[in-house]
């Protein structure tokens, strides 16, 4: 059995470069999206979400997003779970792409805000069928003493709503609005290519940019 401390990996599939990247964060961000979806990488909407609870503690998951524009990354959980009542508590957080087959990482930082009522509803109403039963079957993230709750609870409510349901109170979408981005491209011997974006408001607070930079991988 290979010994963990001696995995090794070169990264050698591309390069990111000042030059070859775009000023605004969002076009270089959907630009590596499509190519991760063109690429038929695993799930390419999967991201890793880091929030902090009130002791101070992070905590990550793996969520999927739904949307993505000039306010920010979209997804939909569940506003009951832990990761909602962190973000009431500290609507900051990070977002993380990792697209193994391409070595490439994306990772995200910003506030969180809940989307409008008719967003959410929009997006729940364009579920299949068992996934908006779901949605009320599961109290995401509280114990329960077994399968079985989630099985009978999927039961009651597909009766109840049949094939119409409405979405849960408890449930809907947010958007994290960054003001920091970074891109990672992984190079050989470890010098990986790493370039950040950091939201800048000039000209009395009107005009807002993106500063890019390099950093030391």
């Amino acid at each position: 059995m290979t010994h963990i401390a001696d995995l090794r990996k070169s990264y050698e599939r591309a390069e990111l470069n000042e030059d070859a990247s775009h000023a605004d964060p969002l076009k270089q961000f959907e630009q590596w999206l499509k190519e991760a979806i063109a690429a038929e990488v695993p799930e390419p909407n999967a991201m890793t979400l880091a929030t902090v609870a009130s002791n101070l503690r992070p905590s990550t998951r793996v969520v999927l997003i739904k949307g993505y524009d000039e306010r920010g990354i979209t997804w939909f959980t569940n506003y009951d779970s832990r990761k909602g009542q962190e973000l009431a508590g500290n609507p900051y957080a990070a977002l993380q792409f990792h697209w193994v087959e391409l070595e490439r990482v994306v990772r995200i930082e910003g506030v969180v805000q809940k989307v409008s009522a008719e967003e959410s509803d929009a997006y729940f109403h364009s579920r299949p069928l068992d996934s908006r039963i779901g949605a009320w079957a599961s109290p995401q993230s509280q114990v329960i003493s077994g399968r079985g709750v989630l099985v009978a609870n999927a039961a009651r409510y597909g009766a109840q709503f049949l094939l119409n349901p409405p979405r849960p109170p408890h449930w809907g979408g947010y958007c994290l609005k960054p003001d920091h981005w970074q891109f990672w491209q992984g190079r050989k011997s470890r010098l990986h290519d790493r370039l950040r974006y950091s939201l800048q408001t000039v000209s009395s607070g009107q005009e807002v940019i993106w500063a890019r930079e390099r950093l030391a991988p």
